[in-house]
Order: C-alpha cells, then structure tokens, then sequence
C-alpha cells in the first residue's frame, strides 16, 4: 500500500487512467464488432459507415497509446479486406 503523499496521488492517477482506458477500449471493441456485424449481415451502406466510425475510434485510440500504432493499422486493415470481400 502507498505511503507517502505522491504515492497515494500516483495511485489514485492510475485507478483513474485504467478506468479511462477500460471505457475506451470497450468503445473500440464495441466499434469493431459494429462492422462485422454489417459486414455479416451482408448490408454493405451500413458496413461502409461502421467501417468509417471504426477506424476514426481505432486512429483516436492509436493515438492515445491505448493500442499500438501497428495494431489499429492490423485492424483497420483486417476489416477493410472484409468489406472489400462483401463487394
């Protein structure tokens, strides 16, 4: 357990960042899932659409450092091909 005075503040920072970072990543996720969704239901507008919402949440979050720069460009890659297969 913390101690000192900075120690307890750096401890209270963290709580607060992992519940941020938590939100966002289940946000991402939720992104994510949205396209396969569309993709799966063969609706390609609505795919198109999900596909821009997702990769606007997967570059914002790449940007904060909540996921590698290299992953949001897997991601976004991985559901780019999909959509392309739904053409």
């Amino acid at each position: 357990m913390a101690n000192t005075a900075q120690a307890k503040k750096r401890a209270r920072q963290a709580e607060a960042h992992r519940t941020r970072n938590a939100g966002q990543r289940t946000e991402l996720r939720t992104q994510i899932k949205k396209v396969r969704t569309a993709i799966a239901s063969k609706d390609k507008s609505a795919a198109q659409q999900a596909f821009r919402d997702a990769a606007s949440a997967i570059d914002r979050m790449a940007r904060k450092g909540l996921v590698h720069k290299n992953a949001a460009a897997r991601y976004k890659s991985g559901l780019h091909r999909q959509l392309r297969a739904l053409a």
